[in-house]
């Protein structure tokens, strides 16, 4: 019986395979796409996935646009065509339009897996109503109060590392990106649950829910997981047990069982200063009541939200994976590649010293951060030219057409200002690459240069990000939620580490290479067993 279950499933499986195939290639030879020019695909499977991956996405694009345009196709999984632009009212149209144009299914599978049906994975009305219950929690009177939190956990890091150095003396290689992933780790743990996570303690030892959180986000390899692929397309192989699964899963019920528990306290102080009906206590919630889980619960409690409105309780406790997640990563990527760039200029990072040194104290408030410009221009043009996030995946879920600002020739040598795309077609969102087109931001485009924020090109205006004249924060309906909230993160960061350090680059510039999947991340050339690093030389400035 067994036997013939076994073979049964096979045979389902290799029809499912031969069916999917069909339909890919039944697609493929039907793609509206096809008039579009691109690159070759050097294979049928990874289409031009692995060029991507191995190059660092931005550069290999970059190369695309100059040879073939600023609206190409290029191919993806099985050769599927996919749709890349960096035309201005191309993008408008798709992110104004989040309802016609969602995350794919795949990605969205991926990150439920991992995180949960948090405010990231979902769409339409479900992403709605998460976000509308989130959104007060973002607001700039709340960002005033974690503001300390991150000049905090900024100061055991800098502690952290002039204690290294004064174990190991002053010419030690230290990894940057180590250091700020833990910091912002911790960060959002206090910032985002009133949660200590023990990460920067140097007596201290990480919990349980670090450990659970580090579990399920190890070391990327960023080969493409590719038995994920086949248990998103064929669903019976998801109860397949593997050893990711496994991990995920036993890191998973952790994280639930302490998110119950501070949802369920949260909660019980909240209910009982509306008892009170203390109003000022309801609204001005105490220093250690006012994280995001805090202010998301309270605003979910709100008496003015219909109860149909309000979030289920495992629909809160998915907000902790995914505020983790949102702010970990991507913020100490984008510190780091900041404290890069002025590695490479050392009359910058004196300039930057220098203004931030006439701040007489160590525990700035946000204002004081704000009221930096020369802080404020270092920031934005790191945002520019290194965005942590390179692009970010849509599928059409109808046929459309969407609008061009710049019309293209087609491959039969015909003029056009619009494409047709069809039910299923992947976009490829480009974020860093429109950040760092020449079109928009002139020849020096690839330069690091905070000055230009003085007087931007009228032609940078177009760009219809939600911050900055930037993509980098994304735009429309599902622009990233949590903005604000970084880049107060990274300038308390800055400000607190180039107070108290050089910073030197421990290598050749040229021997930073960039992989990318989610994010860009640098490795050293010839230096694989240390996997993602950025090595830095710290020499503590005179005080």
């Amino acid at each position: 019986m067994r036997i013939e279950t076994a073979a049964g499933f096979f045979a389902a499986f290799v029809a499912f395979v031969l069916y999917k195939l069909c339909v890919l290639v039944i697609k493929a030879r039907s793609s509206p796409l096809r008039s579009l020019p691109g690159p070759p695909s050097p294979s049928w499977i990874y289409g031009n996935l692995r060029q991507i991956f191995t190059t660092g996405s931005v550069r290999m694009q970059e190369i695309w646009v100059e040879r073939y345009g600023e609206t190409i196709r290029y191919k993806g999984w099985l050769n599927q065509d996919y749709l890349y632009t960096i035309d201005t009212k191309a993008l408008s149209h798709i992110l104004s339009h989040s309802n016609d144009y969602q995350k794919p299914e795949l990605a969205r599978f991926m990150i439920s897996e991992v995180i949960g049906e948090g405010v990231v994975v979902m769409e339409g009305e479900r992403h709605r109503k998460q976000r509308r219950i989130l959104n007060p929690a973002f607001g700039p009177a709340q960002l005033r109060g974690f503001t300390e939190i991150f000049i905090d956990k900024a100061i055991q890091l800098r502690n952290m590392w002039l204690n290294e150095l004064s174990e190991h003396g002053q010419g030690v290689r230290i990894d940057v990106m180590s250091g700020l992933n833990k910091m912002t780790l911790d960060a959002m743990g206090a910032a985002g649950f009133n949660y200590d996570l023990d990460i920067l303690r140097p007596d201290g030892k990480p919990n349980e829910l670090a450990d659970a959180f580090q579990a399920i986000f190890g070391p990327p390899t960023g080969k493409p997981a590719v038995f994920t692929v086949l248990r998103f397309l064929f669903p019976p192989l998801r109860y397949i047990p593997t050893e990711r699964t496994r991990r995920i899963a036993a890191a998973r019920a952790v994280i639930y069982r302490v998110g119950m528990q501070l949802l369920v306290e949260k909660k019980r102080r909240i209910l009982d200063a509306m008892a009170e009906d203390d109003k000022s206590e309801t609204r001005h919630l105490s220093l250690e009541n006012r994280d995001l889980l805090s202010l998301l619960l309270k605003a979910n409690m709100a008496t003015d939200i219909p109860v149909g409105q309000r979030l289920a309780d495992d629909e809160v406790l998915a907000q902790i994976p995914t505020f983790l997640t949102a702010g970990y990563e991507t913020t100490s990527n984008a510190a780091m590649w900041c404290l890069y760039a002025l590695t490479q200029d050392t009359e910058l990072q004196q300039k930057l010293y220098a203004e931030l040194s006439q701040v007489h104290t160590n525990n700035p408030s946000m204002d004081d951060l704000q009221a930096l410009p020369f802080l404020d221009v270092v920031v934005r043009e790191s945002l520019r030219l290194y965005a942590p996030v390179p692009s970010s995946l849509r599928v059409a879920v109808k046929d459309n057409t969407i609008p061009l600002q710049k019309p293209f020739l087609d491959v039969h040598g015909q003029l056009r200002d619009s494409i047709d795309i069809s039910k299923g077609t992947t976009i490829d969102i480009a974020l860093l690459a429109l950040n760092r087109s020449k079109s928009l931001w002139g020849d020096d485009a690839l330069e690091f240069r905070p000055d230009r924020w003085k007087a931007i090109p009228d032609s940078a205006h177009s760009i219809p990000g939600v911050w900055g004249d930037l993509m980098t924060f994304l735009g429309g309906p599902r622009a990233c939620i949590g903005y604000r909230f970084a880049i107060v993160e990274i300038k308390a960061l800055l400000f607190t580490l180039v107070r108290a350090f050089e910073f030197k680059l421990a290598v050749p510039a040229d021997e930073i290479i960039v992989r990318s999947t989610v994010v860009r991340r640098p490795l050293v050339r010839g230096e694989p067993q240390k996997g993602i690093q950025m090595p830095m030389i710290l020499r503590p400035r005179q005080t």
